[in-house]
């Protein structure tokens, strides 16, 4: 896959070099040249640009992208200028960085629903969502073992817990179902919220549209995903 991740700082750092550590093509900018030269041997593509200047903006491949990562943080009016170029150029997938309330607000009325936060772990979380699009969130508990939330793969849906028998087959435990809602307020901003369904039981029924949280090791988890 292709991302392009705009801003060299701690998190855009970060995350552009663990999805190029995951086998993706990734085009990263930075206006500041020595973040990108310090930057350009651990990154696919690193380009110094001014990401709020329209022409600089437009000769990245934004069409051929999975998606475009707004990673910048120190500079809210910056961020959300770049936001609303790539909004005006029609980019399919934008996913912004938000340090204030204000700036979450601002996003939200932009209709943007995807945002994460700056810390460092955020982004090896957003890397995994990226790597993988069914997984929804991510949680190392240790180097071995992690929680993940995923879709219910097509071929268990309308099946108990105990007849898609996922411990068994994939080493995984299954803690708990999670619905999810997707509702448009008035003013037409679309929320999501979750509801888990409790510990997961043996007749717990698998369904279309429901997120499954696992606990194993992240190979056995990919492992399930990838043959679901």
């Amino acid at each position: 896959m292709k991302y392009i991740v705009l801003g060299l700082g701690h998190f855009g750092r970060s995350l552009a070099i663990h999805l190029t550590e995951s086998g993706h093509e990734v085009i990263a900018a930075d206006k500041n040249l020595s973040i990108v030269e310090q930057n350009k041997d651990k990154i696919t593509h690193t380009v110094c640009m001014d990401s709020t200047d329209k022409e600089a903006v437009s000769s990245l491949p934004l069409r051929e992208s999975n998606a475009v990562i707004v990673a910048i943080g120190e500079d809210e009016g910056a961020s959300l200028l770049t936001i609303a170029l790539l909004k005006q150029l029609k980019v399919k997938r934008i996913i912004g960085r938000v340090v204030s309330d204000l700036q979450k607000t601002v996003l939200e009325a932009m209709n943007i629903e995807e945002y994460i936060m700056p810390e460092e772990e955020a982004a090896e979380r957003l890397a995994m969502r990226l790597d993988n699009i069914d997984i929804v969130d991510s949680f190392k508990v240790s180097e071995k073992y992690s929680i993940i939330e995923t879709k219910v793969p097509s071929k268990y849906i309308g099946m108990t817990l105990k007849e898609a028998d996922l411990t068994n087959k994939y080493k995984v435990i299954v803690l708990t179902t999670v619905k999810t809602e997707t509702a448009t307020t008035g003013d037409g901003v679309t929320r999501v919220s979750k509801e888990a369904s409790g510990i997961a039981k043996s007749d717990t029924i698998l369904q279309e549209n429901d997120i499954l949280v696992l606990f194993g090791e992240l190979s056995n988890i990919k492992n399930l995903i990838q043959k679901g």
